[in-house]
């Protein structure tokens, strides 16, 4: 499904002033910078976590690489609220990327709580590890709304985008 501007059953992600502003907006870059090193801190992290589920060695370094994910989720998710904000005027919550910054609350809660929780030992080991897979699984499908909101954007972008399918 391709989005469709005119006429069409699906209103364009980006008018033209925005669109204008997201090129000239230095957030841009750093989102599109930020994004892939998130994604490669979380492969090193699955791997590691799992590995602890799987044969208990290397709890440390399974904790260390969530707190690292964290906070590297903190800082995706500030720049881009500013991103937001250039953008569109808004700082979360934009009707472009509404449903994005929903899910997106929802994987901070659970980062969140897995911080929280290591810190002050409210679970097992154990548990603080299907904890961070949880929080892992919802980051997962909110990286997959934003990968689909960039194909449509670069769908929009090309001339034969209406044709496309």
């Amino acid at each position: 499904m391709t989005p469709r501007t005119n006429k069409g059953t699906h209103k364009a992600l980006y008018s033209a002033e925005e669109r204008a502003r997201r090129d000239a907006s230095r957030w841009t870059l750093v989102q599109g910078v930020l994004a892939p090193f998130q994604f490669v801190v979380f492969l090193v992290s699955l791997a590691l976590v799992l590995r602890w589920l799987a044969t208990g060695e290397g709890l440390a370094a399974a904790n260390l690489s969530v707190i690292l994910k964290t906070f590297v989720l903190y800082a995706i998710m500030v720049t881009g609220s500013i991103w937001e904000h250039d953008v569109f005027g808004k700082w979360l919550f934009a009707p472009a990327f509404f449903w994005e910054d929903v899910v997106s609350m929802g994987v901070i809660a659970l980062h969140t709580a897995y911080l929280v929780a290591a810190f002050a030992e409210l679970l097992a080991p154990r548990d603080l590890m299907l904890l961070a897979l949880a929080a892992y699984a919802t980051y997962v499908i909110n990286a997959v709304q934003f990968l689909w909101k960039l194909r449509m954007a670069r769908l929009e972008a090309t001339p034969s985008a209406e044709f496309a399918r």
